[in-house]
């Protein structure tokens, strides 16, 4: 495989995560090159046939009845051709290629901030450490009246205008007036956009005196080294056990997921290795220098745990390194290289299989995008055949199974039986964070975050307050569904405040006080620990 290949290698994958995933502002935008007559996107290398579709568009631009945007039919063509492919080769108009390097990078040119539309209005409910906004003098909780002397409050602006009004280039400033505690402020903020690095680890600390937990959102270019650092406090804290959560983490660069996976072993390990029509096999193997070699570990993952997580999760499954629990993953075994453009856009284009230490391939059957392909040419005869049976072995010959997704170890069901329509009724209308941020939000607590985590608890009245508030919404219920979910609903609300006050961190430590998921962990770790004592 080229140098260039294995540098430019990663797993296109889509992410799915918490309120603040989408709403981190100030990225460069770039915006779509669609001057008509261009015509350096398509030929690549034209043959007879490739020629042909160019000399088409070439005719229709010199001789059609009416004006045409050529870069358009270019884009409509291009959309087509990768349509007969597999799900996951995209083709990625300017802005798309730069919004996904800059969420796989972790890093951008804004101001730091996160809001949420309340009631028309965009209040700041997180702000990036020592970034822009925060150096500027915004507060979590302030409300955005208007930004550089446009009107924002009640104004019918989308998402894609306001992105516009607060992204540019680093340097540049952007005016914000701000609404204080009901006040509004004599004059408008000044915030210079700057450069801001977003870790793609979500929480990292100790759940009891041995055991670390760390949370990863997603696999970008920073993250092994954030994870390395993560990991080597936690064990200056004592750690000695670790649950890494994969959870809802749709992949990420292959490389990233590689050089994690690496930290698990300290002897030379084959992790993965890729193959495809084009592509030699190529091995990744560990570095022999983990700085996590001994301890146990669990990995939780579940449906949206995706391509590089599964890479993680199949190479500590395969070389027994520690035990996987949570309930089947995505199953997506395809690598995706990336083509430029000069124009900015790019293709994602599937290039080769990867394979779990035990050679496995786990990708899942599929259909083309355009839903007629009904043969899966990511899956082998030989392949189909052992989908779900027991063909594999991990190291010491325990059987593990090929074919869509990584199977746990430890079967964690999603625990179904109190999600009833009046729970997912007041999900859909986000009327949790509505009742958060509009009531519970109002005056800075005068407590730590440990006593926070120790100490609060919802009370029976707020409860009863909010559900008050969701019959003035107009959602109707009864009293046994409402109180059938009351502890779901509960946490949701604890966790939310929490995140609101203390951050990204301590939303989970307040989730995770309930996760049956992480308790079946917990479990699984403190009983192998106790059978490595009595031995």
């Amino acid at each position: 495989m080229r140098k260039e290949t294995k540098r430019n290698l990663f797993i296109a994958a889509t992410y799915a995560g918490a309120l603040f995933l989408g709403l981190l502002l100030g990225q460069n935008y770039a915006g779509e090159d669609s001057h008509a007559g261009s015509s350096g996107v398509l030929p690549l290398g034209l043959t007879d046939r490739t020629g042909k579709v160019q000399r088409m568009i070439d005719i229709i631009a010199t001789n059609y009845v009416d004006s045409v945007d050529i870069g358009q039919l270019q884009e409509l063509a291009i959309d087509e051709v990768v349509a007969q492919l597999d799900p996951h080769s995209e083709y990625l108009r300017p802005n798309q290629a730069v919004k996904q390097q800059e969420t796989l990078e972790g890093s951008f040119d804004g101001i730091g901030i996160e809001y949420y539309n309340l009631n028309d209005t965009l209040m700041t409910v997180g702000l990036i450490s020592d970034g822009p906004a925060q150096r500027a003098g915004m507060r979590v909780g302030d409300k955005i009246i208007a930004i550089n002397g446009d009107t924002i409050a009640g104004a019918p602006f989308s998402a894609e205008a306001l992105e516009k009004k607060i992204r540019g280039r680093r340097g540049t400033p952007i005016e914000i007036s701000i609404n204080r505690d009901g006040k509004n402020l004599h004059a408008p903020l000044k915030v210079f956009r700057d450069r801001i690095e977003v870790s793609s680890i979500d929480a990292a600390y100790i759940i009891d005196s041995a055991t670390a937990y760390i949370k990863i959102r997603r696999f970008g270019a920073k993250t092994a080294d954030d994870f390395k650092r993560a990991l080597l406090n936690l064990k200056k804290r004592g750690a000695q056990r670790l649950i890494l959560d994969l959870r809802e983490n749709g992949g990420g660069y292959f490389n990233a997921a590689t050089a994690l996976a690496s930290q698990f072993f300290v002897d030379k390990r084959l992790i993965v290795y890729t193959q495809g029509a084009h592509e030699g096999r190529t091995d990744y193997y560990s570095n022999a220098d983990g700085i996590f070699g001994e301890g146990d570990v669990a990995v939780l993952i579940d449906e949206q745990s995706a391509s590089a997580s599964e890479i993680v999760a199949g190479a500590i499954q395969d070389l027994d390194r520690g035990i996987i629990v949570g309930r089947r993953s995505f199953g997506k075994a395809l690598v995706q290289e990336q083509f430029g453009f000069g124009d900015g856009s790019a293709l994602n284009l599937t290039v080769a299989r990867y394979y779990t230490p035990s050679g496995r391939c786990i990708q899942k059957l599929y259909a083309a995008k355009n839903g007629k392909r009904t043969d899966n040419p990511a899956i082998h005869p030989t392949e189909k055949r052992s989908l779900d049976s027991a063909g594999f072995r991990t190291a010491s010959g325990r059987s593990v199974y090929g074919g869509g997704g990584i199977s746990p170890d430890i079967w964690v069901s999603t625990d179904t039986s109190n999600v009833n329509s009046f729970y997912r009724a007041i999900r859909q209308a986000n009327l949790i964070e509505r009742y958060v941020y509009s009531r519970l939000t109002r005056a800075v607590p005068a407590y730590s975050i440990e006593n926070y985590l120790e100490g609060y608890w919802l009370a029976d009245s707020e409860y009863e307050k909010f559900l008050q508030f969701v019959r003035n919404q107009g959602i109707d219920y009864t009293e046994p569904e409402a109180y059938a979910t009351k502890h779901l609903v509960r946490n949701d609300i604890e966790a939310l405040v929490g995140r609101f006050y203390f951050g990204s961190e301590a939303f989970f430590k307040v989730r995770n006080r309930s996760d049956k998921m992480l308790a079946e962990a917990l479990l699984a770790l403190n009983s192998q620990s106790d059978r490595q004592e009595v031995q």
